[in-house]
């Protein structure tokens, strides 16, 4: 099985929960080759959504580049940087986000979720296609022999969860889990244990949190029934 963890816990932690697992770091600050799965990674050549004939170095470029903040529109500086520095734009110095243009030249903005849908996460997984084959690859037959961790600074796995920012390393989990779907079902070691309530839910709780599920399930059927506009890049989580 393949698990999200967060780079800043210790190797001696994570030995702990598994005992047995293989660690792979695939942040910017990662090893060779799995560097190549972090959104800064300088691959070129990487296509511009809604941007017909636009390229990029790096995912986390485009996302960067096509922001609009108060103080300044997109910045396609952003699509050029191959050292995987100064790539990130901050409130601090461009005043409050106002969304992500749809495009180099589009018109419409859009808020954050939906750029999440529409820009990052079809740009990611072109590149988890077309560039990163070999290292999916790599990971796979890991994950077929033992446990495996894949380190990143962020660990939100929830695409719908805006709270947070969205872990890439969850991403190439939900690829691989999507493509080789066995692999989501071996374990190795035994899973970090959740809190468990010592409280016994009233019957009244009961009813209420099955009622709570049952709708989330068809809200979330009715959303992976919707039809996206991935701007001309395909998506696959």
């Amino acid at each position: 099985m393949i698990y999200v963890e967060n780079k800043k816990k210790s190797l001696k932690t994570l030995a702990k929960f598994y005992p047995i697992a293989e660690v792979i770091d695939v942040t910017s600050k990662g090893d060779f080759p799995f560097v190549k799965l972090s959104p800064f990674y300088p691959h070129g050549n990487i296509p511009v959504p809604f941007s017909q004939n636009y390229f990029a170095k790096s995912v986390e470029g485009i996302w960067q580049g096509l922001k609009v903040f108060e103080l300044e529109d997109i910045d396609t500086s952003k699509f050029e940087i191959a050292d995987m520095k100064g790539i990130k734009r901050t409130v601090r110095k461009f005043g409050k986000p106002l969304g992500h243009r749809k495009g180099i030249f589009g018109q419409e903005l859009l808020d954050y979720l939906t750029a999440r849908k529409q820009i990052y996460l079809p740009t990611y997984a072109w590149v988890l296609q077309n560039l990163t084959t070999k290292e999916i690859d790599l990971l796979v037959e890991i994950a077929k022999r033992t446990d495996l961790i894949l380190l990143d600074y962020e660990t939100n796995c929830d695409i719908e969860n805006i709270k947070k920012p969205l872990s890439h390393a969850g991403l190439v989990k939900k690829f691989i889990d999507k493509k080789y779907p066995e692999i989501a079902t071996l374990t190795f070691s035994q899973p970090p244990a959740k809190p468990v309530s010592k409280s016994k839910p009233s019957e009244k709780t009961k009813q209420a949190e099955s009622k709570a599920k049952s709708k989330t399930k068809t809200s979330r059927k009715k959303k992976k029934n919707d039809k996206l506009d991935d701007g001309q890049l395909t998506m696959n989580f």
